[in-house]
């Protein structure tokens, strides 16, 4: 065997040795390009000037407007973390859900894919919800275990529902269109949230003790749940159906959201007798309609085609603001944590971002991607045996690396062998996001348990936590064999065949 082909095998090895030493993954991808360039130089595998591509790959780098998508809903995320919105929605959801065993965990899962719609910030939705509802949730005789785990598999939802940031950088990475991403994200979303719901009745049923329901005196307003549920409901119902009449009439995407909100003010007005008498539905209304302005101005925006990710982005920062201010939440201290935390993570993006260009332009420089091409489309099965063996990687992966990581470091190169298999990319990074969900609750490593583990009360146990989280990984995985398997109905929604 010459040097030439052994050249991509010694590379990807230098880095898993890298990864593993616990070098920083940025550097680590950096050092490994820059030492097999020169190495790949000296041995004449490829011209020099190859290296030269890379400020030029640096600048495009610095100047995708689509990246910038991350700072502003990572800021927007923190801002409404410290707004108030979690605080507000969970206190009114957990009484309106109070009288049924199980209540507090569904208004958790409810208010999880809410401010999951709002913030596409995992680490703000762990904190918020295990700093309010956890406690409260104990006090009322929840098992330690499933009010963990509830909490746990909610904040999660963050990878999945739009505005996620990693569906951007998957749609970014894949060169497919965020807004596609986003519209097919909401089919594997749906079903989480669902199969969620369906557990936490499940648990309620058949093991009554770990999900009580409130006490009459834990709700001033018992008697008037029944009206504010049905009311919440039929405004789910007029939205769809205003939604279906105008794709039935062909509006414009723009003239399609004006005619949902119309006939939701209508309705409003409709059922104003209703709100005057029930406090409870007036409570509800007014914390959940900040949410519902922030989810259009950046998810409705971008799937009506009417604003950029970026963009929607940038309004979504200032909706939160403006939410903050409203609800005296917004100082100093606040903007420079918010500030401080984004810049953070913004550098920790763009650099490991940098260090696996430079990585990936040496690596094809060694004919790396023929070399990944041919490992991947060799493997046994077809196109079944290449995404078996792409969803058991990326799972494992969750364990000991970061989603970005995996996006930025595996996903260039499972894509080679995506486009060799003729695989479309869109569902292909679908899959991908929706595995790339269980790594926030996968230990070792798993983010989302050192979050809840810093915010939860002394009384509950690390083993809960993350045996809490188990369930929820089993029902992620089972979205994933359900996405995989409705291939066919994802792509006709998102492209209209």
């Amino acid at each position: 065997m010459s040097l030439e082909t052994l050249m991509p095998p010694l590379m990807f090895l230098a880095l898993v040795v890298f990864l593993l030493s616990g070098y920083p993954v940025a550097f680590s991808l950096g050092a490994v390009g820059i030492v097999f360039g020169f190495l790949g130089i000296a041995l004449d595998l490829f011209p020099a000037p190859l290296l030269r591509a890379m400020p030029d790959r640096i600048f495009g780098i610095m100047s995708n407007q689509l990246l910038l998508a991350i700072p502003f809903f990572t800021f927007m995320g923190i801002i409404l973390e410290r707004s108030g919105l979690a605080e507000d929605l969970l206190d009114t959801m957990g009484k309106l859900f109070g009288p049924l065993r199980g209540g507090l965990a569904l208004s958790v899962v409810f208010v999880g894919a809410i401010l999951a719609a709002t913030t596409g910030v995992v680490a703000a939705s762990v904190m918020a919800m295990g700093l309010i509802s956890l406690p409260v949730m104990l006090k009322y005789g929840y098992n330690p275990r499933l009010a963990s785990g509830v909490i746990l598999g909610s904040a999660t939802l963050a990878q999945i529902i739009p505005p996620s940031v990693v569906l951007i950088v998957l749609a970014d990475q894949l060169g497919v269109s965020v807004g596609d991403m986003y519209r097919a994200a909401l089919i594997p979303a749906g079903l989480t949230v669902g199969l969620y719901f369906l557990y936490v009745v499940y648990v309620a049923l058949f093991r009554p003790r770990w999900a009580p329901a409130l006490p009459p005196e834990a709700r001033p307003d018992a008697g008037k749940e029944g009206q504010a549920a049905f009311a919440l409901l039929s405004y789910l119902l007029v939205g769809v159906g205003a939604w279906r009449v105008g794709e039935f009439l062909h509006l414009p995407g723009w003239l399609e959201g004006l005619e949902i909100l119309l006939g939701l003010g209508l309705w409003t007005l409709f059922l104003l007798p209703w709100i005057r008498k029930n406090p409870l539905l007036r409570r509800a209304l007014l914390s959940m309609v900040p949410p519902l302005v922030l989810i259009f101005l950046v998810l409705g925006t971008v799937l009506i085609g009417l604003a950029t990710p970026t963009e929607a982005g940038a309004m979504g920062v200032v909706g939160a603001l403006i939410l903050a201010a409203l609800n005296r939440r917004l100082s100093f201290p606040v903007l420079y944590g918010a500030m401080e935390g984004t810049a953070r993570l913004t550098a920790f993006v763009i650099f490991i971002l940098i260090g696996s260009t430079l990585f990936s332009l040496v690596f094809r420089g060694v004919d790396g991607d023929l070399w990944v091409e041919g490992f991947l489309t060799g493997l046994p099965g077809g196109e079944v045996g290449f995404i078996l063996f792409v969803m058991v990687l990326v799972f494992l992966l969750g364990f000991f690396i970061d989603f970005f990581e995996i996006a930025f470091i595996a996903l260039p190169l499972l894509a080679i062998g995506a486009d060799a298999l003729g695989i479309d990319k869109l569902w292909f990074g679908l899959l991908v996001g929706v595995n790339l969900q269980t790594s926030f609750l996968t230990p070792p490593f798993g983010f989302a348990l050192f979050y809840l583990r810093n915010v939860a009360p002394k009384e509950v146990k690390t083993a809960d936590i993350y045996l809490g989280g188990i369930p929820f990984i089993g029902l992620q995985l089972l979205v994933l064999l359900l996405t995989y398997l409705l291939r066919d109905p994802i792509l006709a929604f998102v492209r209209g065949y």
